[in-house]
């Protein structure tokens, strides 16, 4: 009796000390958002009615922590309301979707007194679906404005020490893991499974296309972006096939100074079509062939600096960056781009403000180079700088002259953080020439948008965010995104209201 008492005794205090190692934590969300649509994204056709819809996320996060392991998994289905019907079948499949999976594997830590040795101050690998968040999520953010978000498959080495941090990531994409699967070309994801041929047929995708289709919904031979049916990064039409980059950043004091290089790497293509027989017809479908060997390999490099010049007061704040893209584009043109930003906060107290200035290149209409001079923000959060209206670098495309961007902020926010309300004016035109359908130069200034923001948190776990957003736009932006000359309203409008139920499920 005495064996057995004192073996579940050891058995006790063992599992007390492990779990004083161990940490557990499993939240949620249900974010609900209402929106009123009249221009949001683009214009409007004129004569077109506002659209109003209601879409949500519901996620289940659960997180492991231990001296030598930190296990991350977060579940999210995203849905339309209505988009089901409210009693479904099997055929009309499901959004529920894996968010994040990872696992990051500790080395070192001085911070763990269960490591006899660290030489440095953390070192980790993490590897699995993951967000990439650096910065202020210019170039690299989860996206979480979009109610699907955005993660990567991909491994990050990371390594923290006196006040430097450096991360090594990589990823490599395919399709499938079949049998009878050669090669490693690669089609980018979330591809339609029907299309309309060149007489209207629906036909299934034929395997390793991208679709070419005109506003009708046929396919066609144009290879234009516009006219291809494809996921995007923030603003244009191919997936990664493989992606690898090194973050570095230094902190003294009030001063961060972080660069970045990142190479993302495409398949490469070639314009084809198939045949489709349906009854009588012979129609054909054209695509982007994904079927060629080699990559076209974009490079981005740049820095950025963010320091409080006043100090540890922290009232005055300067955030300064430039990044530069060299190598291919996703078609395989030379590519020459930068971009650049620049702004200054003034926050004595609950009320803030900033100006700035955001720069992106973009081609000439009227130059013969082939060169593409469009930088592409990467697989930042544009939501968050380049309006909220989200017409540039985002779901709908950017334009082709790039971006030229002064903005102004005001926020305030409460004493005890509960009431935030925010003000932002954005101008807008392009970095470079573009041309009217006639030949001539359009004017540069693409429009004005003005957003407000209002956030309330009802309690702990619970948060209501209200918008109203209007764009005042010129005929230039009816080029720029790509819209038949005279034919949208220039005026836009978009209202929103969110509920962000956030509970932990351990503490009450």
């Amino acid at each position: 009796m005495k064996k057995i008492i004192t073996g579940m005794t050891s058995i006790l205090l063992s599992t007390i000390s492990f779990s004083a190692r161990a940490q557990f934590s499993l939240t949620g969300q249900l974010r609900v958002r209402t929106e009123l649509r009249n221009g949001y994204g683009t214009l409007e056709t004129i004569g077109s009615k506002p659209a109003f819809l209601t879409s949500q996320r519901a996620r289940l996060n659960f997180n492991y922590q231990s001296s030598k392991l930190i296990f991350h998994a977060s579940v999210q289905d995203v849905r339309v309301w209505g988009a089901d019907a409210s009693t479904i079948n099997n055929a009309d499949g499901t959004r529920l979707m894996v968010h994040e999976a990872w696992g990051e594997l500790v080395f070192a830590n001085k911070a763990d007194s269960s490591f006899a040795h660290s030489p440095v101050q953390y070192f980790a690998v993490r590897i699995g679906r993951q967000e990439l968040v650096y910065d202020d999520q210019r170039l690299l953010g989860n996206l979480d404005w979009l109610q699907q978000a955005r993660r990567h498959d991909a491994i990050v080495f990371k390594l923290l020490d006196n006040g430097w941090q450096a991360d090594l990531g990589a990823a490599f994409n395919q399709n499938t893991d079949a049998f009878n699967y050669n090669g490693t070309y690669y089609t980018p994801g979330n591809i339609p499974a029907y299309v309309k041929d060149s007489k209207g047929n629906l036909a299934p995708v034929p395997a390793g296309y991208l679709p070419l289709v005109n506003a009708a919904g046929l396919s066609t031979r144009t290879g234009s972006p516009s006219f291809v049916i494809a996921p995007s990064t923030n603003g244009d039409n191919q997936d990664y096939k493989a992606m690898q980059y090194l973050y570095g950043a230094k902190q003294w004091s009030n001063t961060r100074i972080s660069a970045l290089l990142f190479t993302d790497e495409f398949g490469k293509y070639k314009l084809d079509s198939t045949k489709n027989i349906a009854g009588s017809d012979t129609g054909y479908i054209y695509g982007r062939h994904f079927n060629q060997p080699g990559i076209n390999a974009r490079v981005t490099g740049g820095a950025m600096l963010t320091s409080a010049l006043d100090g540890h007061a922290n009232t005055f704040r300067l955030q300064a960056g430039a990044y530069y893209q060299t190598g291919h584009d996703r078609d395989g043109l030379n590519l020459a781009a930068y971009m650049t930003t620049l702004s200054l906060t003034y926050a004595p107290g609950p009320l803030a403000g900033t100006v700035g200035w955001d720069y992106m290149s973009g081609n000439n209409a009227f130059s013969t180079s082939t060169t593409d001079r469009r930088f592409d923000p990467l697989y930042g959060t544009p939501h968050k700088f380049w309006g909220y209206m989200d017409y540039f670098y985002a779901g709908t495309g950017s334009a082709t002259g790039g971006l030229n961007n002064p903005y102004a902020k005001a926020k305030y926010t409460s004493h005890n953080s509960r009431f935030m309300l925010e003000l932002c004016y954005h101008y807008f035109g392009l970095a470079g020439d573009q041309k009217d359908t006639k030949g001539a130069k359009v004017s540069h200034y693409l429009g004005s948008e003005v957003d407000g923001v209002a956030d309330y948190k009802l309690n702990k776990f619970t948060t209501v965010e209200a918008g109203l957003c209007g764009m005042w736009a010129t005929h230039s932006m009816e080029y720029a995104k790509g819209i038949t000359p005279n034919t949208a309203r220039l005026d836009a409008s978009w209202a929103y209201l969110t509920i962000d139920i956030k509970p932990d499920f351990l503490k009450k």
